[in-house]
């Protein structure tokens, strides 16, 4: 889709944002699915409540812009997806499994993290604070989702050692 100006390449920068968000929700209710692990899956359905507050700021975002989302195509996200299912379902460790859906949970994370950040420079270089303040309360929960990913982490790799100095 080609661009005219900086405006246009903010809104389908936006667009993006918003279309990877509606899909996400999806995926973290099937990532949830797969994730067997209750405290996982208590996380990702609370990332997935809160993932419809993010998309109800995106959608005002272009209330105040005075636009609508533009439809793109979603290529990268689905092969994301086609090859998470593929590599999860050779994993044979429950424990594995663990990691790598927090570990391609925080992957997805970072990407949105720094779309995040050139958007809410974009909007206050455009002189769209409220647009900008809007997308860092979207940007504070993607970098508390990470924050809260890590801490999962932490906590399986420290409940493994246990283990094993136990064994």
């Amino acid at each position: 889709m080609p661009a005219k100006d900086p405006k246009e390449v903010f809104l389908i920068l936006l667009s993006h944002v918003r279309q990877a968000t509606e899909k996400g929700a999806k995926l973290y209710d099937e990532i949830g699915d797969l994730a067997k692990d209750p405290e996982i899956k208590e996380a990702i359905e609370a990332r997935a409540f809160i993932t419809k507050g993010v998309l109800a700021r995106l959608d005002e975002c272009f209330r105040i812009l005075g636009e609508k989302p533009m439809q793109l195509t979603g290529e990268l996200r689905e092969m994301f997806v086609e090859d998470f299912r593929k590599e999860f379902n050779e994993i044979q460790s429950p424990t594995a499994r663990r990691l790598y859906v927090l570990a391609k949970l925080i992957r997805l994370t970072h990407m949105r993290i720094g779309e995040y950040v050139a958007l809410t420079a974009a909007a206050d270089l455009a002189g769209h604070h409220g647009v900008a303040v809007l997308l860092e309360t979207c940007l504070a929960d993607k970098l508390a989702f990470v924050e809260r990913n890590r801490r999962i982490i932490r906590r399986i790799a420290e409940a493994r050692v246990v283990e094993r100095l136990a064994a």
